[in-house]
């Protein structure tokens, strides 16, 4: 197995050493000998370090980083952040070189692909039938989220696109010679000119950049990898079960979506208003109109067909006399351009083009705020869009020319089907309280004298079901405090934007701190106010779905209690069928992990998923459970295909929905070959966690959950013993870490904090809780307590020595939960945390808390490899074991400058013109440490 793992890494650790090799290249020549010689020694010494640990050699180490000027800090520290810039690539690249290996072998591909999961199916006598059943269930949707973790800049990603396609090139077995030494020329410039860019932002981003930054990936990335996961997908379904089965083969459906939060989600971020939401909006509609646009530019110039050449094209089929007709042509044979006069295709694309770029006008004088009225040659909707691309397909086929019709035409169709006329659909998010706040003040002006802050939960429910039921006034706006003007306002843009793009353009309203069924009402009652929800003509309709998030470990154990109270009250159960029958329910995975634990949290959200199922099953009622995980495995990150199927059994109904926050944005969407394999993924783990549908489930036996019941009553109450019992916890939180000088990185429009100067569980976000005790390798939010728990256990079950280790290697959920531990933990490095400790003012408080994570970090790791049967943590995963293995000492290089700065930076006994100069490289420190480990937070 070992020398499995040598010989594969051999090429990726030869291109980690070309790249560095380059990198010192730049560096001594763009520097000079003193900032080569800093880095290389660093280097070499903290290697060393990892070798054999030397006292000496620590103290000469540090004393030459402490005798740095800030302006060598920045070099170094930027030298280092591209490095494992480079690595990152090269990683990334080898991944896909090894995927390219197995395909061009023709061999079983590799576990999650879409061949490797038509197999699996065919050989579980899954029939044709079944298949093409849960197919038509199937909606995949990545949820694009913006979060103060993202510390990439666009023009960063653009080069670093550089770099993957030069590493695809050298892979091309002719690259040799002088072909190679120009590639290596090539990516020696994207170098300097990566170290010669600022990574770190001059200025705080607003929400206007966060949203082209959302739509940069899907044209860097997805607009190209949607089509061809389309294509491999139809491959494998076609090779596996349409060859034996030609009469009445599988159709592979559009299945994926997308969604966005960036520019709809306004909880805690003052600065996302109803006009930012409009930009959003609008900014994703012309984002897909041009690439239609561009597409059907392209296919100009592959339709060429004559029609002296090609008499058998029927012009009625594809339309042509009846677009005559619309543009007040005499005939087709007098076009606007007469070189389309006898090519009827590039007439219809011309057509196509000229009623797309009519509703593109349209949208931008949307956006620029200008009122223009849509042209009646405008496509009235994405329907009629399709219908003539279809009409092109058609003819094309029926001509014979099948083999044009399924290229870019196809391509084309896909992306249509996929996007439509909105691109991605915007999520609303708002906190519960805003909206409680907003209803009582409409009130004073519906019902003066109606205190409804001041009723309980029942009398709420009975006023809100009585008030959506009932017609209004119209709401004097100007008479509502701001907030609540703000609020309703989103509800009106909502109904506007509905009106003249799509229902698509919009997901769901989602409500933060869902404690009550009211919360849902409220916003119900809301939407009725804009238009869209209530009654016409007598009959209900409804525009909105509203899908409540429940967040703390309390909030996901009354879940079910809030969706009964809504699906027993009428007035809500019949808006929910005139809306689709489909209730969706988010679970937060950051504040569970934050409020108890990641494993009460990754417990709560398993048994709150079972509770969802049962009782929209029990209503006759379609469920979809959206997943709010985060980056990391404390916010409920890992492998999307792993996390999927770690899902408790037949809880995952044919749709699925999920937010992607922070790097992993770019990890997998900056190049089109990754984009693809995570979609495929993605997917394949939807399939396989749906197949239930079509084929019945095994759930987990009783006695297994209880396992894990146990396990996760263990860990919260050491979880909490720590963060919500230790004296001084918090201010060892806040100054252990780097989380204060968050707030002053330029990478996020969202504030890092609830309440300014609160040291609290409560007022610390999740995003920046672990983006602290990542930085300072504590990791602690992901793994703190499992230790704990999984001694008690092994201590109270001495009868079952095996169980554990049976439930590793044979349950997806509970395998899933300790191989996220475990990346955790090679992650953490306690000797670093130490020194983040030394920077706590009260060393005799601060000390015997880092001893408590210390002590649980090596008891985590210990009962680890015990349960796994392992010698090591990379032995559990070993990619990603031996990525860490050649960081490290790269890493601890960081940590040390980063110690050392934010010492100088808080030492208050200096001037304030002293203290600024160390705060550029120590905030280039963050990006580096960022980049090296691959997750913020």
């Amino acid at each position: 197995m070992k020398k499995s793992l040598n010989d594969n890494d051999k090429a990726l650790r030869a291109r980690v050493r070309l790249f560095g090799n380059l990198l010192g290249e730049v560096l001594k020549e763009q520097t000079g000998d003193h900032v080569f010689d800093t880095v290389e020694t660093l280097r070499r010494g903290f290697i060393k370090l990892r070798t054999q640990h030397s006292p000496k050699l620590y103290a000469k180490l540090m004393t030459l980083v402490r005798s740095l000027d800030p302006a060598t800090l920045n070099f170094v520290v930027r030298a280092y952040n591209l490095y494992f810039s480079l690595v990152n690539i090269a990683e990334e690249n080898h991944m896909h070189q090894q995927r390219r290996k197995q395909v061009r072998r023709d061999s079983h591909l590799w576990q999650g692909s879409f061949n490797d999961t038509m197999h699996e199916f065919a050989n579980q006598n899954m029939s044709p039938d079944d298949l093409q059943t849960l197919l038509n269930r199937l909606i995949y949707m990545p949820v694009f989220t913006a979060h103060p973790t993202e510390a990439k800049r666009r023009t960063v990603m653009d080069l670093q696109r550089k770099i993957f396609l030069i590493c695809v090139e050298m892979d091309r077995p002719n690259a040799s010679g002088v072909d190679r030494d120009h590639l290596l020329r090539q990516a020696k410039s994207v170098i300097l000119s990566l170290l010669k860019t600022n990574g770190v932002r001059t200025t705080r981003p607003e929400v206007h950049d966060e949203i082209r930054l959302g739509l940069y990936y899907f044209s860097a990335s997805i607009f190209d990898a949607v089509p061809q996961a389309y294509r491999h997908l139809e491959r494998a379904v076609d090779t596996v079960f349409n060859e034996k089965n030609p009469q009445s083969p599988v159709t592979v459906p559009s299945l994926f979506r997308f969604g966005t939060w960036i520019g709809g989600d306004r909880d805690g971020n003052p600065h996302v208003t109803h006009e930012i939401t409009r930009f959003a909006v609008c900014s994703a509609t012309q984002t897909i109109l041009q690439e239609y646009l561009d597409r059907l530019a392209s296919l100009d110039r592959v339709l060429t067909h004559s029609s002296q050449l090609c008499p058998e094209i029927n012009y009625d089929a594809l339309g042509l006399h009846q677009d005559a007709a619309d543009f007040d042509l005499s005939s087709v044979d007098r076009s606007v351009n007469e070189a389309f006069a006898e090519e009827p295709y590039r007439f219809k694309l011309h057509i196509i083009r000229q009623r797309l770029q009519h509703y593109l006008d349209y949208i931008s004088a949307i956006q620029d705020k200008k009122v223009i009225t849509l042209s009646a040659l405008a496509y009235a909707n994405k329907d009629s869009f399709l219908d003539d691309l279809y009409r092109i397909r058609d003819v094309l086929i029926a001509t014979g020319d099948q083999l044009l019709a399924d290229g870019e035409v196809k391509d084309l169709i896909r992306l249509a089907e996929t996007f439509g006329w909105h691109l991605c659909k915007l999520d609303v998010r708002q906190e519960s309280t805003r909206h409680s706040n907003t209803v009582a003040d409409i009130l004073k002006q519906l019902q003066p004298g109606t205190d409804y802050l001041a009723l309980d939960e029942t009398g709420r429910m009975a006023l809100l079901t009585k008030l959506i039921g009932s017609s209004h006034k119209a709401i004097d706006m100007a008479a509502l405090p701001a907030e609540s003007a703000e609020t309703l306002m989103v509800f009106k843009v909502k109904r506007e934007l509905i009106d003249i793009i799509s229902r698509d353009c919009f997901g769901t309203y989602v409500i933060s701190m869902t404690h009550e069924a009211s919360h849902v009402m409220e916003v119900m009652f809301l939407a009725v106010l804009a238009g869209l929800a209530g009654k016409r003509d007598a009959k209900w309709f409804c525009d909105i779905q509203i899908s409540p998030l429940f967040e703390t470990i309390e909030d996901l154990q009354q879940i079910e209690e809030v969706l009964s109270v809504l699906f027993e009250n009428p007035v809500y159960r019949e808006l929910l069928r005139v809306s689709g029958d489909l209730q969706e329910a988010m679970l937060g995975y950051s504040d569970s992990c934050k409020d108890g634990g990641s494993l009460a949290s990754v417990w709560s959200l398993y048994n709150a998923q079972k509770r969802v199922l049962s009782i929209t099953q029990k209503n006759g009622i379609e469920c979809r459970l959206f997943h709010g995980r985060g980056g990391t495995v404390a916010r409920g990150g890992g492998p999307t295909h792993e996390s999927i199927l770690s899902l408790p059994a037949g809880t995952v109904e044919g749709q699925i929905k999920f937010t992607e926050q922070g790097e992993v944005l770019s990890s997998k969407y900056s190049n089109t070959e990754t984009a693809i394999y995570e979609i495929t993924m993605g997917a394949t783990g939807l399939m396989k966690a749906s197949a239930h549908l079509v084929m019945g489930h095994k759930s987990a036996p009783a006695e297994h959950e209880q396992v894990v019941a146990e396990l996760a009553a263990f860990g919260e109450k050491a979880y909490r013993e720590l963060t919500d019992d230790t004296p001084f916890f918090f201010n060892y939180f806040f100054e252990a870490t780097p989380v204060r000088e968050l707030g002053l990185l330029n990478i996020g429009s969202r504030p890092a904090s609830r309440k300014v100067g609160d040291l609290s569980k409560s007022s610390v976000r999740a995003i920046p809780w672990v983006f602290g005790w990542s930085q300072s390798r504590h990791t602690l939010p992901a793994w703190f307590g499992i230790g704990s728990a999984l001694k008690a256990w092994r201590e109270n079950h001495k009868d079952q020595p095996e169980l554990l280790h049976t439930l590793f290697k044979d349950w997806p959920f509970f395998h899933s939960m300790l191989r996220n531990t475990q990346l955790s933990l090679t992650k953490g490095e306690m000797t670093i945390a130490h020194g983040y400790a030394s920077l706590v003012a009260d060393q005799a408080q601060a000390q015997p808390i880092y001893e408590a994570i210390r002590a649980e970090y090596f008891l985590a790791f210990d009962e680890l490899l015990q349960v796994a049967k392992a010698e090591s943590l990379v032995e559990i995963d070993e990619y990603i074991g031996m990525s860490m293995v050649r960081r490290n000492p790269y890493l601890d290089v960081l940590n040390h400058i980063q110690i050392v700065l934010l010492r100088r930076y808080r030492d208050e006994s200096t001037s304030e013109d002293e203290r600024q100069r160390w705060l550029p490289p120590l905030l280039r420190t963050v990006n580096a440490i960022a980049a090296g480990m691959r997750n913020t937070g």
